[in-house]
């Protein structure tokens, strides 16, 4: 197979992720393109558009939330996201055992002997008046049933993993800092959520003896094409990574024919589309900035190909991230009206200029009365 080196991955990478080039595409199918953005912090998403997208408007997606052309909701690693509506209801259900073991492994002993599905319907039952609530407003309709748990435990495992949620506008527009109101995807959509397969099995869930590569998944297949087009060519254990499914092998070896194949540095095997874009290694990659936890850097087991390991942990520490020459090379903050920028290497002349340069054009898009973008002496 051929071998692709770290800086052909990032360049794959940039170009799918529209980091190479803005792209004109409009927002909701950027959206879309990227596979929903994580956005348990509600401003990063406009951050991470406004990168990627050529004159974004942050405005417009305002009214794609409000419109409920998408939805801030828990899906993949159990985090809030940014997706589609209709990503939304095809993916929601396949990601169903995931949420609730991942709720479940942080509160085992809090939820120990709970009823779960009992537990589901009452919660469905008291939000049947379609009326938004907040976490607090929810568990305490269910207390007097469940006295025991704390409210956070049974606060998480009901709307992060037992009932598809939204979290409602305000929350999550340009520059709002309203609290979280949850109401049921299928009320909010007016739609019902796919179920997870035609014959109602779920691969991750096989316990009966059969083997799971037999049961379908065409959500399953469907997130392994629709991962592989943004963040591709990647490894198995980077798919798995990116979702927190554990179910997906089956639908690897579904749609394995579809696919080609490479090597990179270590020997692993990665997976690709066909037709996906690989540009030469050596193709000028401009600075830009992200947001916290974008998913072009969480989006992998085998996050070298945009990020050194000694500074993995800046990526779920919830830091923005500066690339240069298509890497992280810096972190940046706003505080007291400065756009603070803090190198993680020693930053060539010109690409102080241009991190400068770039800095100051998103200190515009914020709108927040930044008066001076610094670069910080760092660790150059």
């Amino acid at each position: 197979m051929p071998i692709l080196d770290s800086r052909a991955l990032n360049r794959a990478t940039l170009a799918r992720q529209y980091l190479l080039d803005r792209a004109d595409t409009p927002i909701r199918d950027a959206v879309a393109h990227l596979c929903g953005m994580q956005a348990q912090q509600p401003q990063e998403p406009f951050i991470g558009l406004w990168s990627r997208l050529r004159g974004f408007e942050p405005n417009a997606l305002d009214d794609l939330l409000t419109e409920r052309e998408v939805v801030r909701t828990h899906l993949m690693r159990r985090t809030v996201h940014l997706v589609t509506a209709d990503d939304a209801l095809a993916w929601r259900a396949r990601h169903d055992s995931m949420l609730r073991q991942r709720v479940l492994a942080t509160y085992r002993r809090e939820l120990a002997g709970i009823d779960l599905d009992e537990v589901a319907a009452a919660g469905r039952a008291v939000m049947a008046d379609h009326r938004p609530r907040t976490m607090a407003e929810l568990v305490q309709a269910l207390q007097d049933r469940w006295p025991t748990p704390p409210r956070r435990a049974l606060g998480e495992l009901l709307v992060a993993a037992l009932i598809p949620m939204v979290q409602l506008p305000p929350r999550g527009l340009w520059h709002s800092r309203a609290g979280v109101r949850n109401l049921p995807l299928a009320t909010w959509l007016g739609r019902d959520i796919d179920p997870p397969s035609p014959d109602g099995t779920d691969p991750a869930d096989a316990t009966d003896g059969t083997d799971p590569a037999d049961a379908t998944d065409p959500a399953g297949q469907q997130l392994v094409r629709r991962y592989l087009a943004v963040h591709g060519p990647a490894a198995t254990a980077d798919i798995r990574a990116w979702c927190g499914l554990a179910g997906l092998p089956a639908a690897v070896r579904a749609v394995r024919e579809e696919l080609v194949t490479f090597r990179d540095e270590r020997g692993r095997e990665l997976l690709d589309l066909p037709d996906a874009p690989r540009p030469h290694p050596d193709t000028p990659a401009p600075v830009r900035f992200l947001p916290a936890f974008d998913n072009v850097i969480l989006g992998y087991h085998d996050r070298g190909r945009i990020i050194d390991d000694a500074h993995l942990g800046l990526s779920v520490a919830g830091l923005r991230a500066v690339l240069v020459d298509g890497r992280v090379a810096a972190t940046w903050t706003v505080r007291d009206s400065r756009l603070a920028i803090t190198p993680l290497r020693s930053l060539s002349t010109a690409e102080q200029e241009t991190v400068h340069a770039e800095g100051q054009a998103l200190a515009t898009f914020l709108d927040e009365d930044i008066d001076h973008v610094h670069i910080t002496a760092g660790d150059g």
